[in-house]
C-alpha cells in the first residue's frame, strides 16, 4: 500500500467505536472532514490509553494556558458511533498529541503499524486530526465508555470471562 501523509484541518467531527461481539470487536478512530470521512484500526488497550491520556494532556494544556476557554467533554451518543463507510486505511501503530496554541487546536497523529520486515519508519503513513480541546475530550470520554461495554473482567486475575466460562488460575483452574 502507497504510504500516506495527510492534514485534516480542521475536522469537523471525531470519535473512537468498536464493532462485532465482545471478544471479537474491532476498533476504529474515524474522523469526519468537510468533504471526507477517514477510518483507521486500532487495538482497545490504545483506546484506553489514547483516553487517558487525553485527560492528562487536556490538563497540562490548561496549566501552561491558564487564560484558555474551559473544555466541554459532553458528547451525543448517536453521533459518537462510526459511520458507514468503515473501509479503514491502515491499523495503527503508534498515536500522539500536540496543541498549536496559536490556534487553539489539538493534534491526534496516527502512525501505521510498521512491518518489521518490509518497512521502516519512514515507509509509515500518518494522518494528523486537527481538533477542538472539547471534541479531543468527548472522543476520550466516548473512548472509555466503548472499551469498558465489553467482557467482565475477573476480578482475581484480570482477563476477561466469556460467556461459557472462564479457566481462572488464581482459583487453581476451576471453573465459575
Amino acid at each position: 500500500m502507497p504510504r500516506i501523509e495527510m492534514d485534516v484541518n480542521p475536522v469537523v467531527h471525531i470519535t473512537t467505536d468498536a464493532i462485532g461481539q465482545p471478544g471479537q470487536r474491532v476498533f476504529y478512530i474515524q474522523a469526519q472532514s468537510a468533504d471526507n470521512t477517514l477510518t483507521v484500526v486500532v487495538e482497545k488497550v490504545q483506546i484506553q490509553t489514547l483516553a487517558l491520556g487525553v485527560e492528562d494532556f487536556l490538563s497540562e494544556v490548561s496549566q501552561r494556558y491558564p487564560d484558555l476557554a474551559a473544555v466541554s467533554p459532553e458528547y451525543d451518543e448517536a453521533r459518537m458511533h462510526i459511520q458507514p463507510p468503515v473501509d479503514p486505511l491502515f491499523r495503527v501503530g503508534e498515536l500522539g498529541l500536540a496543541y498549536d496554541s496559536d490556534s487553539d487546536m489539538a493534534v491526534l497523529v496516527v502512525r501505521e503499524i510498521i512491518n518489521a520486515e518490509s518497512q521502516t519508519q519512514e515507509d509509515a503513513s500518518v494522518i494528523r486530526f486537527w481538533c477542538t480541546r472539547s471534541q479531543l475530550s468527548a472522543m476520550g470520554r466516548w473512548g472509555l465508555e466503548v472499551s469498558g461495554r465489553g467482557r467482565p473482567v475477573c476480578p482475581l486475575c484480570g482477563q476477561p470471562i466469556e460467556a461459557s466460562g472462564h479457566f481462572c488460575p488464581k482459583r487453581n483452574g476451576h471453573k465459575h
